[in-house]
C-alpha cells in the first residue's frame, strides 16, 4: 500500500488521527450541543459553529507564518497538539443545564473561550503537518507519487474521524442509560420550552408521551423531568469532550516516537548550497504567476466547503428534526448507538473505503495516458459535489417536508430577554423520511470531497514557492475557514425557506464553482507543471 511513498507518511498520518477525532467530534455535536446547553435556535448556534469553523482555518494561517519564520514545523506542530488538548478540556468540564440566568452569558463565553483555544492549536498543527507530508515529496525518487500519498493520507487520517461520532453518541447514550434515560432527539428543545413556560398544548401531550417512553414510567411533574433529561443529556456531551483529550494524547505518543521520520526544513535550509539557495529563491516573476494560481483556487474552493460543511450544521439539523432516526439504531448492551450525530461517521466511512476505488481509478487513467489533471480534478470534484444536493433537494420536496416555523418558533423570554426557540409541534415518525437519503447524499458528497480535499492540498504543495510552503496550506486552510464562516447563510436559510430551496442553493454554488474552475482550467494545468 506504502510501496513508493517515505516512511513519514503513515507517521504522520496516524499522528493526524486525534485532531480528525476531535474534529468530528465537533462537527458531530457542537451544534446539537450548543442549542441543548444554552437553548439556542439555529440560527445562534450556526453562527458560533460558523466562527469557530472559520477560526480553525483561518489560524492556520498564523500557524504556517510562524513555522515558515522560524522553520521549525515539528515544534509548532508539537505546541499545537497541546494546545488544543487544553481547549477540549475546557469545555469538557461539567456544568448547571439548564445554565441559570445568572451566570448564562459567562458560561457561553467560557464555552466559546475553549473552542477558540481549540481553534489555535488547530492552526497552529494542522496545515504544517501538511507541509511536511509535502516537503517528503519534495525533488526526490517520491515526487512523481505526490498525489497519491496526500489520498493514502487523507484516508488513514479520517479513521479516528469514523469513531469519534460513534464515541460521542456512546458516550452520550451510555451517560442517560445510567440515570435510568433513554435518547430522544426531540425532548431537549421540549425541555427547554417546557421550562421557558412557552410549550404548545399540541407540544405538551407529546412531551408527556415522550417522557414516559425514555424514563419508562409516567411523569407527573414534566418541569423537574426537563430539568433532569437536559442536564443528563448536556453531561453526556461533556463527557465525549472528554474523551478527545485522550484521542489527543494518543495523537502525540505517536508523533513524538516517529518525530526522527519527518524532513527538517531547517536543517535543509541550513545545507543550501549557491545552485540549491538559486531554487529555493526562485525568480520573483515565477513566484507571482505560482500565488497567483494559488488564489485564484483559494477562491473557488471557499463555494465547495461553504456548501460540504454543512454535514456539521444544516444537514445535522436535518437529521434532528426530518428524518427517521428510529431506523439507526444499535444496542451494544452497556450503551445504545443513536442520533443524529451518527451521520457524521458516514462521511469518513466512506472517505476510508472509496479512497482505494478513487485511486486504482486515477491509476488505471494514468495506465492510459488520460489521468485527469490536479485542477481537472478539482472541477470535476465541483460537479459531483451539486450532484449531491440535488439528491437531498428533490428528496425533500417530494418529501414534502413543513417549513421549519410550522414546527418551531422564536420567541422573547420575558425574565432573561433573550431569544429562545418554542416547540410548536413535533413531527410524528411517519412523517419523517428514510436515513437513506442522508446516507445517498453523504455517498456523493465524499466521492467529491476525495476529488477535491487531497488533491488541493496536493496541488498548494507543489505549487507554492519552497519559502512559502507552510503558509500557502495555511492559505488553503484560510480559503477553507472563508467558506465556512459562510455556513451560517446556510441556518438563516434552513429556518426561513422551504428545506428543498435551501439545498438548490448549495447546488448553484457548486456549479458556479465547477464552472469557474473549467474557465482557468489550461492556465492553472500550465502554472503546475
Amino acid at each position: 500500500m506504502f510501496k513508493g511513498h517515505p516512511k513519514g507518511l503513515l507517521a504522520a498520518a496516524l499522528a493526524n488521527m486525534g485532531e480528525r477525532f476531535g474534529f468530528y467530534t465537533m462537527m458531530a455535536i457542537l451544534v446539537l450541543f450548543l442549542q441543548a446547553k444554552f437553548g439556542l435556535d439555529g440560527t445562534n448556534a450556526g453562527i458560533i459553529y460558523s466562527v469557530f469553523y472559520a477560526l480553525i482555518y483561518i489560524l492556520s494561517l498564523v500557524g504556517g507564518l510562524i513555522a515558515d519564520k522560524t522553520r521549525n514545523y515539528k515544534g509548532t506542530i508539537l505546541t499545537g497538539l497541546i494546545v488544543m488538548a487544553t481547549g477540549y478540556f475546557l469545555i469538557a468540564i461539567p456544568s448547571q443545564t439548564p445554565v441559570p440566568d445568572a451566570t448564562y452569558t459567562l458560561m457561553l463565553v467560557l464555552t466559546c473561550l475553549g473552542l477558540l483555544v481549540i481553534a489555535f492549536g488547530n492552526g497552529l498543527f494542522k496545515g504544517n503537518l501538511q507541509a511536511l507530508v509535502g516537503q517528503m515529496y519534495d525533488n526526490n525518487e517520491y515526487s512523481k507519487m505526490r498525489d497519491a500519498g496526500f489520498q493514502w493520507f487523507y484516508m488513514f487520517i479520517n479513521v479516528g474521524a469514523i469513531f469519534a461520532p460513534l464515541t460521542a453518541v456512546g458516550v452520550r447514550n451510555w451517560w442517560l442509560g445510567s440515570r435510568g434515560l433513554a435518547y430522544n432527539a426531540d425532548l431537549p428543545a421540549l425541555c427547554h420550552s417546557q421550562i421557558g413556560g412557552t410549550l404548545q398544548p399540541e407540544a405538551t401531550e407529546k412531551f408527556a408521551k415522550l417522557a414516559a417512553e425514555v424514563s419508562g414510567q409516567p411523569v407527573t411533574d414534566l418541569t423537574a423531568f426537563a430539568h433532569q433529561y437536559v442536564n443528563t443529556f448536556v453531561e453526556g456531551f461533556h463527557y465525549a469532550f472528554g474523551v478527545a483529550i485522550i484521542a489527543m494524547a494518543i495523537s502525540l505518543v505517536i508523533y513524538l516516537v516517529n518525530k526522527r521520520f519527518f524532513p527538517d526544513p531547517k536543517a535543509k535550509t541550513a545545507k543550501v548550497d549557491s545552485k540549491n539557495l538559486e531554487n529555493f529563491d526562485m525568480d520573483i516573476k515565477e513566484v507571482r504567476q505560482r500565488m497567483y494560481a494559488l488564489f485564484a483556487v483559494f477562491g473557488i474552493v471557499i463555494f465547495f466547503w461553504f456548501s460540504f460543511h454543512q454535514n456539521g450544521l444544516t444537514l445535522t439539523y436535518f437529521a434532528k428534526e426530518y428524518t427517521d432516526l428510529t431506523l439507526l439504531k444499535l444496542d451494544l448492551g452497556f450503551t445504545t448507538l443513536q442520533g443524529a450525530e451518527l451521520f457524521q461517521s458516514i462521511n469518513p466511512f466512506f472517505v476510508v473505503f472509496l479512497t482505494p476505488v478513487i485511486m486504482a481509478l486515477f491509476g488505471f487513467l494514468r495506465a492510459k495516458g488520460i489521468e485527469p489533471s490536479t485542477p481537472k480534478k478539482i472541477a470535476i470534484g465541483m460537479g459531483i459535489a451539486a450532484l449531491g444536493f440535488v439528491v437531498m433537494a428533490v428528496g425533500s420536496y417530494v418529501s414534502d417536508l413543513p417549513l421549519w416555523s410550522s414546527l418551531f418558533e422564536k420567541v422573547v423570554d420575558p425574565v432573561s430577554g433573550k431569544t429562545v426557540v418554542n416547540t410548536i409541534r413535533v413531527m410524528d415518525v411517519s412523517e419523517k423520511v428514510t436515513p437513506f437519503l442522508l446516507i445517498g447524499t453523504y455517498f456523493i458528497l465524499t466521492v467529491a470531497e476525495l476529488f477535491i480535499s487531497p488533491l488541493g492540498i496536493s496541488f498548494v504543495s507543489k505549487v507554492a514557492p519552497p519559502k512559502y510552503q507552510g503558509i500557502m496550506q495555511g492559505g488553503w486552510l484560510g480559503a477553507t475557514a472563508l467558506g465556512n464562516q459562510l455556513l451560517v447563510i446556510g441556518a438563516i436559510l434552513y429556518q426561513s425557506i422551504p428545506i428543498w430551496l435551501t439545498w438548490t442553493v448549495f447546488v448553484v454554488a457548486c456549479i458556479l464553482s465547477m464552472m469557474t474552475m473549467i474557465f482557468m482550467l489550461k492556465w492553472l494545468e500550465r502554472i503546475a507543471k
